[in-house]
């Protein structure tokens, strides 16, 4: 055991992932005649770790651009929408971390509108969101690794090149430059 040693440092310890759809229904304030667009923007998030999982906070503006009085008019209505997810992680080894632990969320989706209709009432929308969230918990972990004692030598097999010709012809350039 005298040559191995364990080096603390940091690393990824837990991952997670979670792909969500989200369903939100919008009240405009005029009675839609058809939806014309729609999409999903300034996103923002922040993130923390409560026990096994990472609970991410965040919120985006959902715009829904649509005619109304009878086709005869366009808006944009545009309302800010929150969410809360739980991340659940997997752990590689223990989830017995010591030290400070950094939280790291990567958004592999941003939210997205697959889907925006006008419900049966025929006064709201009804707008289909969808996202993917990645989480890594970077904390202190061990590894250990094997030394080798002072004087050992790795061995290294080589051909010798030198030849006595090319060592006189440097010689003597060397020589003649020194004048």
């Amino acid at each position: 055991m005298k040559y191995v040693r364990q080096i603390v440092t940091k690393a990824v310890v837990a991952k997670g992932k979670k792909r969500a759809e989200a369903c939100e229904t919008l009240r405009p304030p005029n009675n839609p005649s058809s939806i014309l667009g729609c999409w999903v923007i300034n996103h923002t998030h922040q993130a923390k770790k409560q026990g096994r999982f990472v609970e991410v906070t965040g919120k985006y503006d959902i715009n829904v651009w649509y005619a109304h009085h009878d086709h005869c008019k366009t808006s944009v209505f545009s309302e800010t929408v929150a969410y809360r997810e739980r991340i659940k992680l997997h752990y590689r080894d223990d989830d017995e971390i010591h030290g400070v632990e950094e939280v790291h969320v990567q958004v592999f989706q941003q939210p997205n509108c697959t889907e925006a209709v006008i419900t049966s009432d025929g006064e709201q929308f009804k707008v289909t969101v969808e996202r993917e969230l990645h989480a890594e918990v970077v904390g202190e972990t061990t590894i250990c690794i094997q030394v080798q004692p002072l004087e050992y030598e790795e061995e290294w097999s080589f051909k010798d090149e030198s030849s006595s010709s090319s060592t006189s012809s440097f010689d003597e350039s060397r020589e003649s430059s020194s004048f």
